[in-house]
């Protein structure tokens, strides 16, 4: 039986397991922190339950078939919840629009606001089902190894003006700015400025329009703990608390890896989870072809970093606030310009503030709530900003415009608080320049433009997750998993030397 290591237990290296493991390819699958989940890390603080990155699931369809790969269905493993409204929008104006999955309902918010843009909303939205259809569903799970692949696809990408800006393309369809920035402000979930990233990302909108919005009951971990469940119950192996140190090679092949204890696991397949530029430049460190990508990929743009303030209430979820709150700030394209490009820490923010406890109570204790807000930043080469000294004084300032706009009496309330921030993105995750969504998605790093499912060199070492086609979000990084699959089942590299 063929051997098969997965570095990293993020959802694209859990998905990316499973899928093996239903092949009949023994996979194990090495993680450097204590709990599986990666980004999709829990953080559990006296009876609070805090979901450390993803909390929106779109498309339970790519998540479902993982489970019938193994005649299994998800919901013996984890019950998703629907999320309405998918969004509120708050602007500082006092302007509110909350972002439902009900035509009727959004013609009627949008006609308030600005009565020429429901005609326009419908052009947009049928150009993004168009652009779902093109971008996702037929190429979504496609590898892209090869400059004919993408030429293949590109009298699609130029029909559907894809070298035109998300925000340039939602402008043309709508006249008010706080719709436009309503239907653009979607790629900030994966990492990319709107007034930079294609506009095949306006896919997101209808991929959302047409699945849903979804919450894992028990939070986004018990997604990850009913998949890690899975890929065990098929006879994988998950090894926690087992950092990797080194890829091992020999000649153009790998042949296992090196864990920081010393221990070395032979494999016939490897396959990383990790950030593409740690790879390279760290677990490849030293080799020709890992230095020679890293010094590729570091010529590469990568996206924003987050600061992430999770926190507990003594008391329940004020009854006016939704389960996902976008709080804009004053201004839209001068602080995302900033975020993108620094040098410095923006003064304002726009947020996004996610109350779980709102749809599941049983994320916090009896009579309490739990919450976490977002906001974007510089990463660490945009911005060169000590965040262990500048942290505390940032999270106040993010407390207090949540007491203002969203949670009133929130810091008479608090019992307990914690914050991530870029320093800690580049710490605990390996990510490159504490980026929070690896390569940023512009049109120049996408599809075969962006880290391929499989080294063009190293034949049997493959990559998943953001930082691979066809990108961040979940997904992106379970459509990696299945792309990158295709790859290994369809090839099956021949067995090690052992093993003949």
């Amino acid at each position: 039986m063929q051997r098969a290591i997965v570095i990293g237990a993020g959802f694209g290296g859990i998905a990316l397991a499973i899928r093996l493991q239903s092949a009949g390819i023994a996979t194990t699958i090495v993680e450097g922190r204590d709990k599986p989940g990666g980004r999709a890390y829990v953080y559990e603080d006296d009876g609070f339950v805090f979901d450390a990155g993803p909390t929106v699931i779109t498309d339970p369809t790519c998540l479902e078939e993982l489970f019938t790969l193994a005649g299994r269905t998800l919901d013996d493993y984890v019950t998703l919840l629907p999320v309405s409204p998918f969004y509120q929008l708050r602007w500082d104006d006092g302007t509110v629009f909350d972002y439902v999955n009900d035509q009727a309902e959004l013609d009627r918010q949008i006609d308030a606001i600005n009565p020429r843009d429901v005609d326009g909303y419908a052009r947009f939205l049928a150009y993004s089902k168009a652009l779902l259809e093109e971008g996702y569903v037929k190429l979504g799970t496609a590898p892209f190894l090869s400059v004919g692949s993408m030429l293949r696809v590109a009298p699609q990408l130029v029909r559907l003006q894809s070298y035109r800006t998300l925000y340039a393309k939602v402008a043309s369809f709508i006249e008010d700015e706080h719709l436009r920035q309503a239907f653009s402000f979607h790629t900030l979930l994966v990492g990319g400025n709107p007034f930079a990233t294609s506009a095949i990302y306006g896919l997101i909108h209808a991929l959302e329009r047409r699945w849903g919005v979804w919450f894992a009951q028990g939070g986004t971990g018990a997604l990850v703990a009913g998949m890690v469940r899975l890929f065990e119950e098929l006879g994988g192996q998950v090894r926690l608390a087992s950092p990797v140190a080194a890829i091992e090679t020999d000649g153009d092949r790998a042949t296992g890896v090196r864990l920081a204890t010393g221990e070395r696991l032979a494999a016939d397949i490897v396959a990383s989870n990790a950030d593409v530029m740690h790879t390279y430049a760290s677990l490849l460190g030293g080799t020709a072809r890992g230095e020679a990508q890293a010094r590729r990929l570091a010529k590469k743009r990568y996206s924003n970093s987050l600061f992430v303030v999770y926190f507990g209430l003594d008391r329940d979820v004020p009854g006016d606030l939704e389960h996902h709150t976008v709080l804009f700030g004053p201004r839209y394209r001068e602080l995302i310009g900033e975020i993108f490009a620094g040098p410095e820490l923006p003064e304002d923010f726009s947020l996004y503030l996610h109350a779980p406890s709102k749809t599941d109570p049983s994320m916090a204790p009896e009579g309490r709530s739990a919450y976490y807000v977002l906001a974007p930043v510089p990463h660490l080469g945009a911005a060169s900003i000590d965040w262990d000294a500048a942290g505390p004084a940032y999270r106040d300032l993010i407390l207090a415009e949540l007491e203002r706009r969203a949670i009133p009496r929130l810091r008479e309330t608090l019992v307990t608080c914690r914050t991530f921030t870029p320093a800690d993105f580049s710490r605990e995750l390996n990510a490159h320049l504490g980026s929070a969504f690896s390569l940023e998605p512009i049109l120049t790093q996408s599809a075969f433009f962006r880290c391929h499912n499989r080294d063009d060199t190293i034949a049997n070492l493959y990559f998943v997750g953001a930082g691979t086609h066809p990108g961040a979000g979940v997904p992106g990084v379970v459509g990696s998993a299945k792309a990158t699959a295709q790859l290994i089942v369809g090839e099956r590299v021949a067995p090690s030397p052992t093993d003949r």
